[in-house]
């Protein structure tokens, strides 16, 4: 059974997983797609000490922040005002998911739910370490509250081109039939080879309906980080007093028959 860790976010300090000891290229996916703060995105107090602590165990390494925003404003607009360049050091980039070259990335899961492959950022095969970042949303869609942490922050790293619907800021397609059930799909592209994530539980964020950038945020003031993104979305949960986000078991036992 795989754990994760929570400490108070006062005290986090960031013990990144042993694919980012002395890594050449690492990704960090935070959650920036849109144009406000914290608890709606990541805070930068969060993602600067995972930074800084991937930066001590690979001081050489190119960091390459990759995030695909969901709103009419830009990547560099919304990082420039929730001062994500204050914090990178000369080593780090910033890059915007829906400008990278993709490729197709097979479903590994022995019960596809709607794609046998899906597109995303080449990017993610060339790297020596992935690590989602996120912030803690819950949102309610058809009457079903819906958990946003460490998987469904990989939402954005999908081509809006590809997957949107009928709105070209967003992933519509990845609504369809429903979002938990496509993150089964997602974990088993691209989830299954993320080396670790964190979860900024700062605050977190409530929302009475869909929309997961207008809501309520209420102090939970910890961090949660590890290695399996299932388990840091299940500890997440529970240190909010949240039911279990209902996408993890169905994935758990997917897993167990991979």
């Amino acid at each position: 059974m795989h754990s994760a860790a929570h400490t108070k976010a006062a005290d986090f300090t960031y013990s990144p997983p042993a694919a980012a000891q002395g890594a050449t290229k690492i990704l960090v996916k935070p959650n920036l797609g849109y144009p406000k703060g914290p608890p709606v995105t990541v805070g930068m107090a969060v993602l600067s000490k995972v930074l800084r602590g991937l930066r001590q165990v690979s001081p050489q390494a190119e960091i390459l922040v990759v995030e695909g925003v969901c709103s009419k404003q830009s990547l560099a607009e919304i990082a420039g005002k929730n001062g994500l360049y204050d914090i990178l050091d000369e080593g780090m980039t910033v890059l915007d998911a829906d400008t990278l070259p993709c490729i197709a990335y097979p479903n590994r899961s022995p019960k596809p739910v709607r794609y046998s492959e899906m597109w995303a950022p080449k990017l993610l095969q060339e790297v020596d370490c992935r690590i989602s970042v996120s912030a803690f949303k819950i949102t309610s869609l058809k009457a079903q509250p819906l958990v946003s942490a460490t998987l469904k922050n990989l939402y954005g790293l999908f081509p809006r081109e590809k997957y949107k619907a009928r709105s070209a800021s967003s992933r519509g397609q990845l609504h369809r039939p429903s979002v938990p059930q496509i993150l089964q799909d997602v974990y088993f592209s691209i989830g299954h080879l993320f080396d670790g994530g964190v979860a900024d539980c700062t605050q977190k964020f409530v929302s009475k309906d869909w929309r997961p950038d207008v809501g309520t945020g209420f102090d939970l003031g910890h961090v949660v980080w590890g290695e399996d993104l299932l388990a840091i979305d299940r500890q997440v949960c529970q240190l909010a007093q949240e039911p279990i986000a209902n996408y993890i078991e169905p994935i758990e036992q997917l897993r167990q028959m991979d």
